[in-house]
């Protein structure tokens, strides 16, 4: 087994033991992948200062996310079909969150269903909802979260129409998956995948099939899945979801100021600076670059936290010092558990960690709640000069 010193080294054994349309999945955004790419790039835009002589003893990075205790302001974003990356990927990926003492966020399009989370995992998670057309399935979902005592609901707003990325058409990645001969060659050098896979039930969309009318096999689940995301969703109803909630409630995919500021309105528990991973809307701006404007909007009125291009730790006290409360890895999890199942998961979470404490104490910090502006170097155009409108 090669050293893991970085993210880095996760996503190259990724890419090795995952079959390429899952991992194409993975790691890809929409049209021309600008605003994917620039999700990361633009982290490096900051720069860090360093302090010494500095007493660095004692240093903590726990804190707190909507109240909830954490090791780290680190929560595992939800990412679709994370059980196809590995085996019961979700369940690892949770049992290795708790272990940790960070948030693990389950998304409706998971492979692992809610009851199954919770059966293997002993502490609250949270769950991601996508707004549906289907009114009595969101109502029943929402109840099986409770049902499941799930300690937090993440509305995802920006995914009310699909984005096309050009890598999951090339490879065939639909319901049912195409099996091309590119597809065939390819799964028969993933020998330790196919293993891992033959040894679960767990292949389907553990949240949706048996729980809808209809709703039995792959073929039934993708007539659905194709008409099923909610285009005519609106604040309104944005509203209805938080009452039948009735908890603790994030909204992800805030790009803008403005809807920052409905989302106080409506009544949110925080926000999440989002553009799905580049996975929606190519040429929105990246997320690291969107935040500021929205914390001088809104950031003493929500908890706001911040997702998109995390590859360390130091993008992740990047983001805290601009005053995010809170961040989201998504794509580094999912390079851990597709290299290495938990244990890679949970090297994920110790590599950003270390990374974390040991930038914290060079920028002359012993505790991340005391991390500000203080800390970065900005360039003066960091969040671009834009016409007004």
């Amino acid at each position: 087994m090669p050293a893991i010193t970085n993210i880095q080294d996760l996503k190259d054994l990724h890419e090795r033991r995952v079959p390429r349309m899952f991992y194409d999945y993975a790691e890809s955004g929409s049209w021309t992948e600008q605003t994917f790419r620039e999700n990361i790039s633009d982290f490096q835009k900051l720069r860090l200062r360093q302090k010494v002589a500095v007493n660095m003893t004692g240093r903590s990075t726990a804190s707190k996310m909507i109240g909830q205790d954490v090791s780290m302001p680190v929560a595992l974003a939800p990412v679709g079909s994370t059980g196809m990356q590995h085996a019961d990927g979700e369940i690892l990926a949770a049992q290795a969150a708790e272990k940790f003492g960070v948030p693990f966020t389950l998304s409706t399009m998971s492979i692992c269903s809610i009851e199954d989370v919770a059966e293997h995992t002993t502490k609250p998670f949270w769950f991601q909802l996508y707004a549906m057309r289907d009114k009595a399935f969101v109502a029943r979902i929402i109840q099986r979260a409770k049902d499941a005592k799930c300690s937090a609901l993440v509305l995802t707003l920006d995914l009310q129409i699909l984005g096309q990325r050009h890598k999951d058409i090339k490879n065939g990645l639909t319901i049912p998956i195409k099996p091309t001969l590119p597809n065939l060659i390819d799964l028969a050098t993933k020998w330790r995948w196919i293993a891992a896979m033959a040894k679960t039930k767990r292949r389907s969309f553990g949240n949706i099939v048996g729980h809808i009318d209809g709703i039995s096999d792959m073929t039934s689940l993708s007539i659905w899945a194709a008409e099923s995301f909610d285009p005519a969703l609106d604040w309104d109803e944005v509203k209805k979801i938080k009452d039948m909630w009735d908890g603790p409630l994030i909204l992800k995919g805030i790009l803008d100021a403005e809807d920052a500021k409905k989302a106080v309105n409506v009544g949110a528990d925080a926000i999440i600076v989002s553009n799905h991973g580049g996975r929606q809307l190519d040429g929105a701006l990246s997320s690291i670059q969107a935040l500021p404007s929205i914390l001088d909007a809104v950031g003493d009125k929500i908890e706001v936290h911040m997702d998109g291009g995390i590859r360390s730790g130091q993008d992740v006290l990047k983001a805290l010092a601009l005053g995010a409360k809170g961040t989201y890895i998504g794509r580094a999890f999912i390079h851990g558990l597709g290299a290495m199942g938990q244990e890679g998961v949970s090297k994920a979470l110790e590599v950003i960690h270390k990374e974390l404490d040991t930038t914290m104490a060079l920028c002359g910090e012993t505790n991340v709640n005391q991390l500000g502006r203080h800390n970065l170097l900005i360039p003066e155009d960091f969040e671009g000069r834009w016409q007004k409108s």
